[in-house]
């Protein structure tokens, strides 16, 4: 492999595009069914089945959370494994063990029952977010990767705008196999882990050199850059070891920028389908299920497009503070104003204006910790991560719903949210300030 190979732009951009149309949308489809089936019980909560299992507002939200016990504990022995055994191994094992729990919520009789099954979920699932995104990364030099992982990212909004109408229209089919019709969502939308688990681990591949459809120059391209990379970030600049990652201060500062993205995130996936419900007490607004999982999926439409364009912009100058900062202090305001507008129309508009703000941030947030963690330590730092942002996740779920049981509303609880977002805002600002992130991704 000629010093011209390694060097070339053409074959640098033919392998990043080979690598975005054949791998980015198989892994953003395991991402798919992943957040469909984590957040599944926020379509099936309001439609039969807190009903049925006798569930209060707060155990509702202590179920939507629990998921994240066993999740934030296996995180980052899980990366680990990962690291060890490969992304194909390693994915695939993740994805067909949740598989097979999301099945069993199908017939859970009991709120106990569902806690546990919560619980086991997230277990399985460990590893799989942070472990996609270390998998990314190692394909992709640093350049492109807000481009690779916006394409990975649009996974999330695209759940809501295709899942949420797809899990009302499945909860209608109540009496299909003898089953109620939250149920019948819950089989349809958990067998589908097994089969695409099965065949991730024919498909992936755990780097540039397992690629066959790369020619030798292509190869050559991706991974004299990913070398470099990597020789950087183990330099003065990066984390050495695993435990030097785990220490780090700039890690654990991304940690809790994250938290209040993912607080805002699972806020807005656990509730919104029960605040949708709610417009008919509160505006006279009469909804269909179906009619409900379409206004549902309104908000996720415009931020799947936003998260298109910022992505786009940060890749061409480059990643800044503020398309991390301004999209944090938008959501922030946002989300609690929702609750005093006068009309369902008006409120789902600001709604949409929250979900623009979280995902526009998210895959671009993505790119900053492998500007200093590369091997094992990112392996380490990007499950740190993503553990303490998943802590939001068990906090939104239940904070939220207790909150919503002792003041009889949901504006306390969204105040919370956006002042979690707004000290986003605020944190990564001051580490921009301190130099601890650079611009990085403009091509």
């Amino acid at each position: 492999m000629s010093s011209a190979a390694t060097m070339n732009p053409a074959a640098e951009k033919s392998a990043v595009h080979k690598i975005s149309v054949r791998l980015v949308p198989f892994v953003a489809l395991m991402f798919f069914i992943n957040f469909l089936d984590r957040t599944a019980i926020g379509y099936a909560g309001p439609n039969g089945m807190r009903q049925d299992l006798g569930m209060t507002a707060a155990q509702f939200g202590l179920a939507s959370g629990v998921f994240f016990i066993g999740y934030i504990i296996l995180e980052i022995p899980s990366n680990l494994a990962l690291h060890r055994f490969g992304a194909r191994v390693w994915l695939s094992r993740i994805m067909l063990t949740w598989g097979v729990v999301a099945v069993l919520f199908t017939w859970v009789q009991s709120s106990g029952q569902l806690y546990a099954l919560r619980v086991l979920l997230g277990i399985a699932e460990a590893g799989f977010f942070p472990g996609a995104i270390l998998f990314l990364s190692m394909l992709v030099p640093a350049q492109h990767r807000s481009r690779t992982l916006m394409l990975f990212y649009l996974a999330q909004p695209l759940t809501n705008v295709i899942g949420a109408p797809l899990a009302s229209w499945l909860i209608q089919h109540h009496g299909v196999l003898g089953l109620a019709g939250w149920r019948f969502m819950y089989l349809c939308v958990g067998a589908p882990a097994i089969i695409v688990g099965a065949i991730a681990f024919f498909y992936l591949k755990d780097g540039p050199e397992d690629c066959r459809w790369l020619t030798a120059e292509e190869i050559a391209c991706l991974r004299s850059q990913l070398d470099a990379e990597a020789e950087a970030n183990s330099g003065a600049r990066g984390e050495r070891n695993v435990r030097a990652a785990l220490t780090s201060g700039r890690v654990w500062v991304l940690s809790l920028i994250y938290f209040g993205f993912i607080y805002g995130l699972y806020a807005l996936s656990f509730f919104l389908p029960t605040i949708i419900k709610g417009f008919g007490e509160q505006y006279g607004a009469k909804l269909s299920i179906l009619q409900q999982g379409l206004v549902t999926a309104v908000p996720y439409v415009f931020a799947a497009l936003i998260m298109y364009f910022w992505s786009r912009d940060v890749t061409r100058r480059g990643l800044h503070s503020w398309h991390i900062a301004v999209p944090a202090a938008v959501g922030g305001i946002s989300i609690p104003a929702a609750l005093f507008v006068g009309s369902p129309v008006i409120a789902i508009g600001v709604i949409s204006i929250t979900a623009m703000s979280i995902f526009a941030v998210l895959p671009n947030f993505w790119t900053l910790p492998t500007q200093f963690l590369t091997g094992a330590p990112a392996a380490a730092g990007v499950a740190l991560i993503n553990t303490v942002g998943n802590i939001a996740g068990f906090s939104a779920g239940y904070i939220t719903g207790a909150i919503h049981d002792w003041t009889g509303g949901y504006v306390v609880p969204m105040v919370v949210v956006g002042g979690f977002m707004i000290l986003s805002a605020v944190l990564m600002i001051l580490l921009a300030r301190r130099g601890r992130v650079r611009v990085v991704g403009a091509s």
